[in-house]
């Protein structure tokens, strides 16, 4: 679906993105992950046809986007962080206004309007006007926009930014009920819905893709360690000296103390709990409670962007 070879951008003597090379197949839910300023949203801009590299080159579906941009666009559906929206229009007209723009006949928005308010949850809200329609909905409706003409291709900019809870759990599963029906690229600073939602994770560190894969391959390959939360019953000291003299613990911490209960942090060289859970009892410790200290994810992203192994 998309091809990209050397893409490069600069804002006047600012290098936003350099070199970005990358293939994403058909059907495939792609997420990009990347600090502010990494380069994600001038990516996401460069692909969906508002903005062009300096240099490089993009294909979507086996056109240049250089050469055909407007049957390019037909292909795309594109959701900016700020959804672009004329709230002084109700949902149903605005629709209508976006597919006449993407160049649909008439009668195929007409076609279409049931449909996209269904599967994006707006069938209540489309005769509401966009002002008065809280800023999930609005949502909502910027993702109804992007998928009114069929794309190809759909592209996600921060589409959870500024959700609760409740709303962050409907996007993700709104964005899983899209499957198969598009290839799908998301940007997304909440490493916990990119998980849940992507096939594969493109990491971006100063405009530049420092890593690639599913999940799993990037924490085998970058979350060094295993960071694990103990509640042990003893003396510090001797807590503390048992786990400096153990080899398998890579680093500890004591973060604190209630009565002879100690809470220590300890990073061990793989998940070898089975193996220190019996020495620590053997030594004479109580073992109170344990559990991970981040998820494996962020311990890969917080390594990649050079931005320490904890959060």
């Amino acid at each position: 679906m998309i091809q990209a070879r050397g893409l490069t951008k600069f804002y006047g003597e600012v290098r936003a993105i350099h070199d970005l090379s990358f293939e994403i197949a058909d059907g495939e839910i792609v997420g990009v992950l990347g600090l502010n300023g990494a380069g994600k949203s001038t990516l996401l801009q460069i692909l969906s046809g508002a903005l062009y590299p300096t240099s490089g080159q993009v294909s979507i579906g086996g056109l240049d986007t250089a050469e055909a941009p407007r049957e390019v666009r037909r292909r795309i559906g594109f959701l900016p962080e700020e959804p672009p929206l004329y709230r002084e229009m109700t949902v149903e007209a605005y629709l209508r206004f976006v597919g006449r723009l993407k160049g649909m006949a008439t009668a195929d928005v007409e076609r279409r309007l049931d449909e996209v308010c269904e599967r994006t949850g707006i069938v209540q809200e489309r005769h509401n006007v966009i002002a008065t329609l809280s800023h999930g909905y609005r949502k909502r409706v910027g993702i109804a926009q992007a998928i009114i003409n069929e794309p190809a291709l759909l592209i996600l900019d921060e589409p959870i930014s500024g959700l609760d809870p409740e709303q962050i759990a409907e996007m993700r599963d709104m964005i899983r009920d899209l499957r198969g029906k598009h290839t799908i690229l998301l940007s997304s600073h909440i490493l916990t819905e990119i998980s849940r939602t992507c096939d594969r994770l493109l990491m971006i560190k100063g405009g530049e893709i420092v890593a690639a894969g599913t999940e799993e391959e990037l924490v085998a390959q970058f979350a060094s360690g295993e960071d694990l939360i103990l509640l042990l019953r003893g003396e510090r000291d001797a807590i503390d000296a048992h786990l400096a003299a153990d080899q398998r613990v890579l680093d500890h911490e004591i973060c604190g103390a209630i009565g002879d209960v100690i809470e220590v942090r300890v990073t061990l060289d793989g998940d070898i709990r089975e193996q220190l859970v019996p020495s620590l009892v053997a030594a004479g410790f109580g073992l109170r409670g344990m559990s991970s200290a981040e998820q494996e994810l962020e311990r890969a992203f917080l390594t990649l962007t050079g931005t320490g192994g904890r959060a």
